[in-house]
């Protein structure tokens, strides 16, 4: 059996990239203040107490958005839901449990996969504020305080998070056959949708929209030539002057 994968899902502008990059130990997920930044599933090799799984990142998810760009990162969050073998769900202390997390919540719900809540922005040492309680109402079990930032709670996040790991798993290493292939050029030239195409899956997001790929993706795909990973990247700009004055 392949090593588990452990998809970070919520809504937008609760930490998860900040989240992502912290348990992988790079900052290989863009990240912002705007809500937003994130939008392809961004996949990381992560390694706790020997246990090593991929991590996914994933875009916000909108509920109710007909945005094309929010519903296809909500399709995008969908399909890593649907391949993980664990759920991170990120939320965040300083805004409370919002309506679209009780929504998101109800998604993990019927998906009968392992969820393990998280509750990040809990920024400060010791007991977590009054407000950290109003988690349980999410009905996921007990919530677990997190700084992505500081890296409180990340490790009983992790413990969480492998218990819930099959015991008969293959700990694969990395594959060192594997080519990586890097599409390169400029915005909206067409190559996210080659990458789409050439893996047979939706595997980013594609518009009319230039720059509407933002992270670096890797789409491995193996076939009869060979093992592959095409890294699928942001259009290439050229540089513009700066007006000083």
């Amino acid at each position: 059996m392949a090593k588990p994968v452990v998809a970070i899902v919520g809504r937008p502008n609760v930490g998860k990239s900040t989240l992502f990059n912290k348990l992988i130990g790079t900052r290989l997920s863009i990240v912002d203040d705007k809500p937003g930044v994130t939008r392809d599933r961004i996949y990381g090799d992560c390694e706790w107490l020997n246990h090593h799984f991929l991590l996914v990142d994933t875009g916000g998810i909108e509920p109710y958005s007909n945005d094309v760009i929010l519903k296809q990162m909500r399709t995008q969050a969908e399909l890593a839901i649907e391949t993980a073998d664990v759920i991170i769900l990120v939320t965040d202390i300083r805004s409370g449990v919002l309506a679209s997390d009780m929504e998101v919540a109800s998604m993990l719900q019927k998906s009968n996969k392992p969820v393990v809540l998280c509750v990040n922005k809990c920024d400060t040492v010791g007991a977590p504020d009054p407000e950290f309680y109003e988690f349980y109402n999410l009905g996921l079990g007990d919530p677990i305080a997190v700084s992505s930032t500081h890296g409180h709670g990340t490790g009983d996040l992790l413990d969480e998070v492998i218990s819930y790991f099959p015991e008969d798993y293959e700990d694969e290493e990395n594959d060192e056959e594997v080519i990586n292939v890097a599409i390169i050029g400029k915005p909206n030239v067409g190559k996210s949708s080659l990458v789409n195409k050439i893996s047979g899956t939706n595997r980013a997001i594609v518009s009319n929209i230039a720059g509407t790929t933002r992270d670096t993706t890797d789409t491995y795909i193996e076939n009869n030539y060979g093992k592959f990973n095409f890294i699928d990247t942001a259009g290439l700009r050229r540089k513009s002057k700066v007006n000083d004055n």
